[in-house]
């Protein structure tokens, strides 16, 4: 029962904790229920330990488990990370610096507690020889009691048992080693068929609506893909610190009902860019189907992808990748290669400079934040944009108090504030083309609400924290001068309730691109005015 008891004392905490929010009981009767709860996860995990683990196998399995189980069970109790495949695919597609950020002393502390003297215990038992008669009955002896004490609680507690649990299949991912084992293999069982699917053209019949401004003044969109900032640290949403002073004094429409597609960058990018809506989405499918890119490539736009983040996750594989110059890396990045988002402006500024100067090609350009990013939130902004003071300066996040992380966070946030008001201004500058501006974070953030840190949550018990998202957009005056009655459907728009699943048909409206692969039911100009639609 050793190995058993391990697990349940390292999964218990978090696991017995969001168990008690969603019983209806109170007082004694709800602490026999936890207790209930925790005596059939030991008698659980002990049946299975009993069938598998045999006396050739019995240390290196166990060696095995315990690594796998003390580190998920770090995530899990010490962050508040549900493990499950999107975590695992978060994870494998996150990069190495980002991994680093999450190796802290706690982490350590926690990895020496609970792996590596679990480790030293198991080396040093002695497993005695036994005849394999007793040893047979020893484990039919041991798993007929886990049997019963698992029929028997179970039996009493039904009930309750199948109505949290249906409710909230999520759960599962708080248990270790289990969370990790199973949510690796189904990813992986996800994943293996992909290399095999052929890439799908999607939207050929998208077209560009020629207007004869466009001949002569082209369009110039930045899209800027933002990371991990939540909607509710933005001043213009409402929050009560000022962490938007330069947008705040532009002319910007800023969205303040805004979803996100998932609570990861892993799933959120490709699954806004893709065509789908939200409840509809296939990362397979989303994978080997061409996107909102590449239908502007077909239809003419010049498409560039400018990255200061993780990847693309496989949106801008079919069009131009802007390689940013050397001088601007050494700029702007420290000597692990870590760059503050500044590097974006200058960059946009010297795709553009670069331009022929009586260019006549419709240009959009994305430009992928690293925001946010947590746990080092410390590294997300410059000390000319850290207002709030003490904030927290390690990536051991729990160790800070809260309002030291809260001044962390919102200091990213107005980084991120001077960072797009500076694309603004860029744009401003530039005559020849209508220019126009779309902000959009990935998802969101927590940062210690409801004992939750970082983002990732399953959708469907994900905080707001994580889910709703900031959305501004802004244009040239060619622009709306062009477009006004469009400008003003954007603007009636601005407190209904939008999502990512917005971007992909209204984006290529405003692009004017006419395809039936618009959803007009997503596009938030057909919100305001089902006739008004690009004309062929």
């Amino acid at each position: 029962m050793l190995t058993p008891s391990f697990f349940e004392m390292k999964t218990r905490p978090r696991f017995l904790q969001q168990l008690k929010m969603l019983t209806p009981y109170q007082g004694l009767h709800s602490l026999l229920f936890i207790a209930a709860s925790a005596f059939v996860l030991t008698a659980l995990y002990n049946l299975i330990f009993q069938v598998i683990h045999w006396k050739f196998n019995a240390k290196w399995l166990a060696a095995i488990w315990i690594v796998l189980g003390g580190m998920s069970a770090y995530f899990v109790n010490s962050l508040g990370v549900t493990i499950s495949p999107d975590q695992i695919q978060n994870m494998l597609q996150t990069d190495t610096r980002e991994t680093f950020d999450l190796i802290t002393p706690t982490w350590i502390m926690w990895g020496v507690a609970f792996v590596v003297l679990p480790l030293i215990v198991l080396y040093l038992i002695q497993i005695k020889p036994e005849a394999l008669s007793q040893i047979i009955l020893k484990k039919t002896m041991s798993s007929t009691f886990s049997l019963m004490v698992i029929a028997s609680l179970m039996f009493v507690y039904y009930v309750d048992y199948a109505a949290i649990f249906r409710e909230n299949r999520d759960l599962k991912g708080m248990i270790s080693p289990q969370n990790l084992i199973a949510s690796s293999i189904s990813y992986y069982r996800h994943l293996s068929p992909e290399a095999h699917l052929p890439f799908i053209a999607y939207g050929q019949d998208a077209h560009l609506v020629q207007h004869i401004d466009l001949k002569h003044h082209p369009k110039l969109m930045v899209l800027v893909i933002g990371e991990t900032a939540r909607a509710e640290s933005f001043t213009l949403n409402g929050y009560q610190r000022p962490t938007n002073p330069e947008l705040s004094k532009l002319d910007m429409i800023n969205f303040n009902q805004v979803s996100s597609c998932g609570t990861a960058t892993a799933v959120s990018v490709p699954c806004m860019f893709s065509g789908m809506p939200r409840q509809d989405y296939d990362e397979r499918l989303a994978s080997h189907r061409e996107g909102l890119l590449d239908i502007a490539k077909r239809v003419g736009y010049q498409v560039t992808w400018i990255d200061n983040n993780s990847g693309c996750k496989k949106v801008c594989d079919h069009v131009n990748t802007f390689v940013i110059p050397q001088s601007l890396q050494d700029k702007w990045c420290d000597a692990e290669g870590e760059c503050h988002d500044e590097i974006l402006v200058d960059a946009l500024n010297a795709y553009v400079q670069a331009l022929p100067k009586n260019d006549t090609h419709n240009h959009l350009i994305v430009l992928h934040q690293m925001g946010s990013h947590g746990p080092a939130y410390y590294k997300r902004s410059t000390p000319q944009y850290q207002p709030f003071k003490p904030f927290c300066q390690t990536t051991t996040i729990q160790g800070c108090s809260r309002a030291e992380l809260i001044n962390s966070y919102d200091n990213s946030i107005v980084y991120t504030d001077h960072v797009l008001s500076s694309i603004i201004q860029e744009l401003k500058q530039i005559s020849h083309y209508q220019t126009g501006f779309w902000y959009l974070s990935d998802h969101g953030e927590s940062t210690g609400e409801h004992g939750l840190y970082l983002h990732g949550a399953p959708y469907r018990i994900s905080p707001t924290q994580q889910t709703h998202v900031p959305m501004l957009m802004w244009f040239s005056d060619a622009w709306k001068n062009h477009q006004a009655h469009e400008m003003m459907c954007l603007n009636a728009q601005k407190s209904a309730p939008l999502s990512q699943d917005h971007l992909f048909p209204t984006l290529l409206s405003l692009l004017d691109i006419k395809s039936n692969v618009i959803n007009p039911n997503l596009n938030i100009i057909h919100h305001c005015n089902p006739t008004k639609l690009p004309r062929t």
